[in-house]
């Protein structure tokens, strides 16, 4: 109890994640000239109903590992909430001026897969596809937890499993495709130099502030 109460104003800094959901909305349910950026290949990639599991877990994958990387290292998670925040507010610019849509194939039966796609395909719109916030918070996760010491062997497999099952969903429910992926991937990768490399955050104790310099 003590630790949780230690680590709870950190904790709370995950509530800056709603507001960017509802930011994603809005311009989720902006009309506008969607590009469809599609290649051969991902008409290839066969639409797989059963990918729909790990595209959902993907909110709980984010905020378990979060709060687990909070608990076993608050500097790794501190950074690693930074690196989202502002890859995700890099997406929310993209989408405003350069929107993009995914070709959807028309669902067959009525089985519980099949209805969790609809779900989806009715709560999200087919555009704000480049990058995938998708693969980019993922691969953040992923990265990130190199710098997480004495993880479980289990804990260090699950990240990477379920992180990779979640990265591909996105193509095999076609939510996205492959220059989405792609394009997620580099400018995480450019954000996570930059977040591990440049920013030093300093982790109170108690009441002390939290805070971030340049090293």
């Amino acid at each position: 109890m003590k630790n949780l109460l230690k680590k709870a104003p950190y904790l709370l800094l995950l509530l800056v994640l709603p507001p960017l959901g509802k930011i994603y909305e809005l311009l989720n349910n902006r009309s506008g000239n969607a590009v469809d950026i599609s290649s051969t290949i991902d008409q290839i990639i066969p639409f797989l109903s059963i990918f729909i599991i790990p595209y959902i877990l993907w909110y709980a994958y984010l905020f378990v590992y979060l709060v687990y990387f909070c608990f076993k290292d608050t500097k790794v998670y501190m950074k690693t909430l930074f690196l989202i925040v502002i890859a995700e507010l890099i997406c929310f610019v993209i989408y405003f001026f350069f929107q993009t849509t995914v070709p959807r194939p028309a669902l067959t039966g009525n089985n519980f897969l099949t209805g969790l796609v609809q779900w989806i395909y009715l709560n999200d719109r087919p555009v704000n596809c480049f990058p995938s916030i998708h693969v980019l918070t993922t691969f953040a996760i992923m990265l990130a937890s190199f710098h997480i010491k004495n993880k479980h062997l289990v804990t260090n497999f699950c990240i990477h499993i379920f992180g990779t099952l979640i990265i591909i969903s996105t193509l095999f429910v076609k939510q996205h495709v492959i220059l989405d992926m792609i394009g997620s991937m580099f400018l995480i990768t450019f954000l996570y130099g930059l977040s591990f490399g440049f920013i030093s955050f300093r982790v109170g104790e108690k009441s002390d502030p939290v805070y971030f310099k340049n090293k």
